[in-house]
């Protein structure tokens, strides 16, 4: 079984992995000012050149900052690599908003989490178009701004309070939006609905600028582990339908079928609607 907690805390590893991330975003980004040409995984949803030039820069850290752990990450797992992970391993999703990435937009996202006891304890998540990180541990979360190699400007992020009775401002995916979220959604007293991409709706509710994010759609425990590490961290919650806690780890599932999420509701600091 591996195991983490004889490597440095958690913050020290998401500083250990920090430069992984932005090497991961500059060659995104390399991608990105070239033609891009797309192809089609199993399930139909796009990829790229850049989802795998990240995804070897992130796997290349991981084997060196923590050689023991075992990583689950898409691309990887697309192409049948599932590692056993009784204890702890990563998540990793080195592109998260690919059709962002391939529309001309900006909230798209590179992603590293840490899950231990079926729990994201830490978690990165790098927007290389607006230049931003945002970091989720125990010791709380931040964010920063991307300076060349570094990140700078670092400063401390929270949810904030949502009274019963406030109105309610949602955040909802960009490509995915379903029936359903919409449904959930009018159960409350709407403010503004900002339409978002990637793991990005997570950290709008974790800096405070949104309330709620409902996902009653089809996600992988990769796109939404480094997001719900960091909205935790603020103060935040991450919860199955039913309230209880939201899981990861493999289920009976054939493949990668078997990190497929529950839907989920996230929220900032705001009593939910059973």
């Amino acid at each position: 079984m591996s195991d983490i907690r004889a490597l440095p805390s958690d913050a020290q590893l998401a500083e250990a992995l920090i430069p992984a991330a932005l090497a991961a975003g500059r060659a995104i980004l390399d991608v990105r000012a070239r033609t891009i040409a797309v192809e089609q995984k199993s399930d139909s949803s796009p990829v790229t050149e850049a989802d795998h030039a990240a995804e070897v820069i992130i796997l290349a850290s991981l084997a060196e900052v923590a050689p023991t752990v075992p990583v689950i990450a898409e691309e990887s797992a697309e192409a049948g690599h599932l590692p056993d992970v009784s204890g702890d391993f990563f998540l990793v999703d080195p592109l998260d908003g690919t059709k962002e990435f391939i529309g001309g937009g900006s909230d798209f996202t590179v992603n590293i989490a840490l899950v231990r006891n079926g729990q994201p304890v830490m978690g990165i998540v790098h927007t290389p178009a607006v230049g931003t990180v945002h970091v989720g541990t125990a010791e709380g979360a931040w964010m920063g701004r991307v300076d060349g190699d570094t990140v700078v400007d670092r400063r401390p992020i929270a949810v904030r309070g949502c009274a019963a009775g406030d109105k309610v401002d949602v955040v909802a995916s960009k490509s995915h939006r379903t029936p359903e979220t919409d449904v959930y959604i009018a159960q409350y007293p709407l403010g503004d609905l900002v339409s978002a991409g990637s793991s990005m709706k997570f950290c709008l509710v974790a800096e405070g600028k949104a309330d709620l994010y409902p996902r009653m759609g089809t996600t992988m425990q990769w796109d939404t582990a480094a997001g719900d590490a960091v909205l935790r961290a603020a103060g935040g919650k991450v919860v199955a339908l039913d309230g209880t806690p939201f899981p990861y780890g493999p289920t009976d599932a054939d493949g990668k079928a078997a990190f497929r999420n529950e839907w989920f509701i996230a929220a900032g600091g705001m009593e939910l609607k059973s």
